[in-house]
């Protein structure tokens, strides 16, 4: 906040619900954003008019300086408001939302006095997008500082003067990545490539934002290399260097807007108004693309997930939020790979941990994946020893009657699972939650001998746990309302997305992933090519093919699980003889260095794809999205929304086709069911439309 002898700024034209103006004795205007009801600041089209109101008496008569500055805790501005985009109807509208957006921040570049961004945690998109439009820019050099244009993830690109001024102020490569890859730049990169003018303390903030308006340094621009890399001569051979990075990740059919942001610098070079007049025109055409629709739908399912750990449960006073608040310490028994990567990551997020196997022989190498794992996000000696000291290997498990919640992540067994629960539950806390990691096994069997049944939760995380985003957060028939709850704050607690979902066989993820894996594997027992089928979903958009994700996730693991869902579905078993020879070969995958594919420093050899039959995409595809309205027919997840954001962040399901059942509305439901006749017809049963397809047409939960 500006110092105690600011006061309020007479020259406003009106009142601003979101931001204050203040002038200090040194003449200095302090402009606050803190738009109330909301954690994070956010560019809505009022918040821009607002401050546009504002800077005009500022641009009339200029005062000493003026400083930006956030009043929320979490951070600078967090972008415009996405919500915004899903109400343009047309390409003139949102040409018209991204100009005015323009105008506001060209207003800030041209007030004739010192301006300063006074940045701490995010700014992000648009709240970069103004802190540019700032002459200069300070920030808390912290491990909270994240500046990016993450716009490339919506389907879209910057559209309010970050394509020119991101460019002209750092040169075309490190704006270009910048914003190519949507990833944030963090503190020391930051001030090294010239995005902020300084790092400072928290608590020195406003005085160094005061210190450069009184003491203005000279102005940053790209250096001199980059300036030539962006002249007219030169730019056709950097634009082609671009287009060869962006298609090796994106395909133009599929991802538009980073082939339009190369195209909008290779053109403009970032210079003159007509660059912004076509920023705006280029993000306007771009809003209106399946791909952005999608992408958009996709940032506001993760909001929803994310606002699940803090709604109430009903008849629960305090809420979910207020019970994970309380947990400390986290118990984990099985030491594998599972259980070992989620005791790391609970302990990564903060928590006291102690992790419990047979012997400690099998403990040590979670341990060891652990510290590499800290190593490698935390970089910080003293926080990495943090990290370590937080977790602790407990073979007798004398780390239950302390645990706040107790994590089971032992093998597949509906016996051994029960056996445990015998032990653990007279030990535990009465208030500490019980959840189980298991990826197959319906809850209401395993609880049928506790004493509190109500209290056992699935928390079922994914592989690999530091990288994976879902959870799913499965109750049983007898489940607490309120432990649910605590269970879906606790996983945003680990800054895990949480879907909940109804015991089921496979939950939601798995399966829905088994048809697809087994169409697959059956293509391979018809002789088709391993790479042609992973490649012809890989066309479709899946981050990897089917085969070479089961070798990711184990063959073993693969093989058991279907079988258990088959069978608790009532399903006849798929003949995989080539997946049980690899089984009983002991060649898993990935874990053993050959499964399907021979695996190579963490990658697997293959040969070349060769061709595939016509129908294939559809046969993998189409098996997935026909059990996805299965799984929603079985009511496993309460609507269409939650069945496609848990497949999306579970599976990786192509992103910019929205999820199966917004792929399946948008290929047109009729044509869908035709196809699936199609395919049953040729081979047989398993693609028989299930009957959710009724409601989904007849506009159902569709």
């Amino acid at each position: 906040m500006p110092s105690s002898s600011a006061t309020p700024e007479s020259g406003a034209a009106m009142p601003s619900s979101a931001w204050k103006m203040e002038r200090d004795a040194d003449a200095i205007v302090w402009l606050t954003l803190d738009t109330p009801a909301i954690s994070a600041n956010v560019l809505a089209r009022e918040v821009l008019q607002e401050l546009d109101r504002l800077l005009e008496p500022l641009a009339a008569d200029p005062p000493r300086g003026v400083i930006v500055q956030s009043g929320k805790p979490s951070g600078f501005i967090a972008g415009a408001d996405v919500k915004e985009f899903t109400t343009l109807k047309s390409a003139e509208e949102g040409f018209a939302l991204a100009r005015a957006g323009q105008l506001v921040l060209d207003h800030i570049e041209a007030l004739r006095c010192p301006t300063v961004a006074a940045i701490h945690g995010f700014a992000l998109g648009g709240g970069l997008e103004l802190a540019l439009a700032c002459r200069y820019r300070i920030a808390v050099g912290d491990e909270r500082l994240a500046l990016g244009l993450p716009e490339i993830q919506l389907g879209i690109h910057p559209g309010f003067g970050g394509t020119v001024r991101s460019v002209r102020l750092l040169g075309v490569r490190p704006a270009m990545e910048m914003m190519l890859s949507g990833r944030p730049v963090r503190a020391e990169r930051a001030l090294r490539i010239g995005l902020v003018d300084r790092l400072v303390a928290a608590g020195e903030l406003q005085a160094a934002a005061r210190a450069c308006v009184l003491n203005p340094p000279g102005r940053r621009s790209a250096p001199l290399m980059e300036r030539v890399l962006g002249l007219a001569p030169v730019r056709p051979v950097v634009k082609s260097m671009l287009l060869k990075q962006v298609a090796a990740k994106a395909p133009r059919e599929h991802y538009p807007a980073p082939y339009a942001l190369v195209d909008l610098w290779a053109r403009y070079g970032a210079r003159g108004p007509a660059a912004y007049v076509a920023e705006a025109r280029s993000i306007a055409a771009l809003f209106g693309t399946e791909t952005a629709r999608n992408l958009v739908r996709v940032f506001l399912l993760q909001d929803r997930l994310k606002s699940l750990g803090g709604t109430r449960a009903p008849g629960d006073p305090h809420g979910g939020a207020s019970a994970a608040a309380a947990v400390k310490h986290v118990h984990v028994i099985g030491a594998g790979v599972m259980g070992g990567d989620i005791a790391a990551w609970c302990a990564f997020r903060g928590f006291t941990v102690t992790l419990q196997d047979r012997a400690a022989e099998f403990v040590a190498p979670a341990l060891e994946r652990a510290g590499q794992l800290f190593e490698k996000r935390l970089r910080d000696p003293q926080k990495i020893a943090a990290a370590q000291a937080r977790l602790r290997a407990d073979v007798p498990g004398d780390g239950v009657p302390e645990a706040d919640v107790v994590i089971e992540a032992i093998f597949e067994s509906l016996n051994a699972k029960r056996e445990l629960y015998a032990a653990l539950e007279p030990r535990m806390k009465p208030d500490a939650l019980l959840a189980t990691n298991t990826s197959s096994l319906m809850l209401e069997p395993l609880a049928a001998k506790l004493a509190r049944p109500e209290r056992l939760v699935g928390l079922h995380f994914f592989n690999p746990v530091a990288q994976m985003p879902l959870v799913e957060v499965v109750r049983s028939a007898q489940a607490d309302q309120a432990i649910v709850q605590a269970a879906l704050a606790f996983a945003r607690k680990l800054d895990k997305l949480p879907v909940p979902c109804r015991s089921a066989p496979g939950f939601v993820v798995n399966r829905v992933l088994i048809p697809y894996l087994n169409e697959a594997m059956l293509a391979a027992e018809e002789g088709v090519a391993l790479a042609a089928i992973d490649e012809a979903a890989v066309r479709f958009g899946m981050p990897m093919g089917p085969i070479e994700l089961a070798d990711v996730v184990g063959l073993d693991v693969a093989n058991d699980v279907g079988e258990i869902i088959a069978t608790e579905l009532g399903r006849p078993l798929p003949d995989l003889s080539r997946l049980k020879q690899l089984v009983a070969a002991k060649k898993l995958g990935r874990k053993s260095g050959e499964g399907f594919y021979r695996w190579h420093d963490g990658k697997p050899v293959k040969p070349e794809a060769g061709p595939a039959p016509a129908d294939l995409q559809d046969r993998l595809i189409l098996a997935l999205v026909n059990e996805s309205v299965a799984c929603l027919r079985d009511g496993v997840v309460s609507d269409p929304d939650l069945l496609d954001a848990a497949v999306i962040f579970g599976t990786g399901f192509a992103p910019f086709r929205g999820g199966p059942l917004a792929y399946a509305r948008s290929r047109g439901i009729a044509a869908v069911v035709r196809r699936l006749r199609e395919l049953a017809e040729r081979y047989g049963s398993r693609f028989a439309p299930d009957g959710g397809w009724a409601e989904l047409q007849a506009g159902g939960k569709a």
